[in-house]
C-alpha cells in the first residue's frame, strides 16, 4: 500500500508488534516519584548497597590500563572458565566453559535467547506472575505467550503441576521458569522439576530456567535455589540466563551470562555480534573479580545476612496490619502483598507516592494475575524499611 506524502503521521509508526507491547507500570510510577526527596521508594529490584569496593577496584584497575578494546563475542576465556568454575561448584555438574556465553545484562540474555528459539506464531508458556520485560520480549517476536498463575495454598505460593503440564502442549516451543521468582519469590522444588524436565523432553519443548535470583534463598541451608543445570545434560534442551545484579550488587554493570548447550554457540556467536558485539572489558574484569572464591562468595554471604534480616523486619511489619495478605515465599527480595479493598494497585501505587512518600511496585505491571498486588523491594537498609512501614502505617489510618 502506499501512503501519501501529504499523511506523514501514517509514516512514523514501527511495526504493529512493537506498537502493542505493553509499557513497564513500575517505571510509570517510579518515574511519577522521582526526585523527591521526602519519598520511600522500594520500587526497583536492587539493593541500595553499592557494588563490593574489591569488584570496582578491578574495573578501575582494567580501565586504567587501557583495557577499552572489543573483546570475543561469547565473552573473554578468563571469564567464562571463572563462571564454568563457579556454575559447575554451585550445582554439582560440570559446566564447560564452551557452554557459556558472556552477555551485557540479564535482560539482553533473555533477548538473545528469545532471538535465537522464538519464531512469529511461536507458543511460549510462562509461570506467572513475572517481571514485565521476560513477558514481553516473546511478543517482541512474534511469539504468543501462555500464563499458567502460580496459586495461594496454606498461606504460600504453589505451583499447580498439572495445570502447567497441561499448557505444555506438544506444539509448545518454550517453556519459560523464574525461579525465586520476580515478584512473589515463589521457589520451585526438585520434584516439580524433575516432573517438568520428563515432560519436556517428551514433547521436545525448550526450558529456559531465569535463575537470577538463585543465590537468595531464605530457607534451609542449601545455599542455592534447585536449578534445571543440577538435572539436566548438556545436550538437553535447557538454558539457564543469569545475572551479576542481584547477588553482588551489580546492576549498573550490565553483565550476565547463559548457559545453553554447546551446539549452539556457533549461532550465539552470530546473534551477539548482531546486537551489541561484545561485553566491554573492565566489565568482565569486574565479574571476574567477583567470582573469586573468597572474596566474592563472602560478598554474596554478606549481602544474604542483610537480606534474611530486612525480609523478616518487613513481613512481620506487614503481617502487623489485618488488612495486609502476605503470602509465604522462600527467596528473592521482594514481599509481594495487598490490601484487603484496594484492587486497583495503580491509582494505589499513586495514591501511596503522593499521600503517604511510600514508593511501591504495582502488581499488574507483573501481568493480570498481579492486578491489586503491591511489590516491595527489601533490599534496603533497616532504618528505611521501618520508615517505609511507618508511611505505610500513617496511610491505612488516616
Amino acid at each position: 500500500m502506499t501512503v501519501a506524502l501529504d499523511q506523514p503521521e501514517a509514516l512514523i509508526i514501527p511495526r504493529p508488534g512493537v506498537s502493542a507491547l505493553l509499557p513497564s507500570r513500575i517505571r510509570e510510577i517510579a518515574n511519577a516519584g522521582m526526585g523527591r526527596t521526602d519519598l520511600a521508594a522500594f520500587w526497583f529490584g536492587e539493593s541500595d548497597r553499592p557494588t563490593p569496593a574489591f569488584i570496582r577496584e578491578a574495573g578501575m584497575a582494567s580501565l586504567a590500563a587501557g583495557e577499552t578494546y572489543y573483546t570475543q563475542n561469547l565473552g573473554r576465556p578468563a571469564l567464562r572458565e571463572a563462571l564454568s568454575r563457579y556454575v559447575s561448584g554451585l550445582h554439582g555438574v560440570e559446566v564447560a566453559p564452551e557452554r557459556i556465553v558472556v552477555t551485557g545484562s540479564g535482560v539482553s540474555a533473555l533477548m538473545l535467547v528469545a532471538q535465537m528459539l522464538v519464531s512469529p506464531g511461536d507458543r511460549v508458556v510462562m509461570i506467572t506472575p513475572i517481571w514485565p520485560n521476560i513477558a514481553e520480549i516473546p511478543r517482541i517476536l512474534g511469539g504468543e505467550v501462555a500464563r499458567v498463575p502460580l496459586t495461594i495454598s496454606g498461606g504460600r505460593w504453589s505451583l499447580d503441576l498439572e495445570r502447567l503440564l497441561a499448557a505444555l502442549t506438544p506444539e509448545t516451543r518454550l517453556l519459560v521458569i523464574n525461579s525465586p521468582s520476580n515478584p512473589t519469590g515463589w521457589t520451585i522444588d526438585r520434584g516439580d522439576q524433575i516432573a517438568i524436565l520428563a515432560h519436556c523432553r517428551r514433547h521436545g519443548i525448550w526450558v529456559m530456567s531465569d535463575d537470577v535470583y538463585e543465590r537468595l534463598v531464605y530457607t534451609g541451608t542449601m545455599g542455592v535455589a534447585p536449578s534445571m543445570l543440577g538435572l539436566a545434560g548438556p545436550e538437553d534442551r535447557v538454558i539457564s540466563v543469569n545475572s551479576f545484579s542481584k547477588a553482588w550488587c551489580m546492576t549498573g554493570w550490565r553483565v550476565g551470562w547463559i548457559v545453553a548447550p554447546e551446539a549452539l554457540m556457533p549461532d550465539f556467536t552470530k546473534v551477539i555480534e548482531y546486537n551489541t558485539s561484545c561485553v566491554a572489558d573492565f566489565i568482565q574484569h569486574g565479574a571476574i573479580a567477583a567470582l573469586s572464591p573468597n572474596r566474592g562468595e563472602a560478598a554474596v554471604a554478606d549481602l544474604l545476612h542483610e537480606l534474611k534480616a530486612s525480609r523478616r523486619l518487613l513481613l512481620e511489619g506487614l503481617r502487623e496490619f489485618p488488612e495486609i495478605e502476605c503470602p509465604e515465599a522462600d527467596g528473592a527480595m521482594y514481599a509481594f502483598f495487598r490490601i484487603a479493598g484496594r484492587s486497583d494497585d495503580m491509582p494505589l501505587a499513586r495514591e501511596l507516592i503522593d499521600t503517604a512518600g511510600l514508593g511501591l511496585a504495582p502488581g499488574s505491571a507483573f501481568g493480570p494475575e498481579g492486578e491489586g498486588w503491591l511489590r516491595w523491594c527489601f533490599a534496603a537498609r533497616p532504618e528505611k524499611i521501618v520508615d517505609g512501614l511507618g508511611k505505610l502505617e500513617r496511610f491505612l489510618r488516616r
